[in-house]
């Protein structure tokens, strides 16, 4: 719950002068419902949150898709190179996200694919697989989140069913953890 005293927010553990009385840090916390309605003092329900991945502060879902930039009149905003100025949509925002996970967990490995091309080591299976499986994961993950119509399906996908699996496909478990 937040707290208005006069319209203005109070602060929880904030010490506050209503009326020249100041009122220690710890007076919201501790005083009755009735006290805090004496003083003018009202109870307001905390403003939603709303992730930030699919929505903007004011909870308006962001755009999914791609969308090309134009100027006032209807004319393509270029860049410094003469291209296109585009913003990227919440889909292509998260599956680069994906591109940096996968690309992150195969960079531990990346050694190993080093050490074949100079040396002719063979990559253990169980290297080659996780790596596999990794790959695997990223394209599954990028097509679940190109196959969602719109936010509520990609709020679900990001979200966890009721028993506390994940909707979205798993990347695998680390082999050396």
């Amino acid at each position: 719950m937040a707290f208005k005293l006069d319209g203005n927010p109070l602060a929880v553990d904030v010490a506050f002068s209503h009326n020249d009385i100041n009122y220690p840090a710890n007076w919201l916390r501790l005083s009755t419902a009735d006290e805090r309605t004496a003083l003018g003092i009202t109870e307001v329900d905390d403003s939603p949150t709303y992730d930030s991945r699919f929505y903007w502060g004011d909870g308006n879902a962001k755009t999914l898709t791609d969308t090309n930039e134009v100027d006032e009149n209807g004319d393509p905003v270029l860049d410094e190179n003469g291209d296109q100025v585009v913003t990227l949509g919440v889909k292509s925002v998260l599956k680069a996200k994906e591109k940096d996970i996968a690309g992150s967990l195969l960079a531990k490995y990346d050694w190993y694919v080093v050490r074949k091309a100079e040396k002719s080591t063979a990559i253990p299976s169980v290297i080659s697989t996780y790596r596999d499986g990794v790959r695997t994961a990223c394209n599954t993950r990028e097509t679940e989140i190109t196959n969602c119509a719109d936010t509520a399906a990609l709020v679900t996908l990001y979200s966890s069913k009721d028993d506390g699996t994940p909707n979205m496909t798993q990347y695998p478990i680390d082999p050396n953890s």
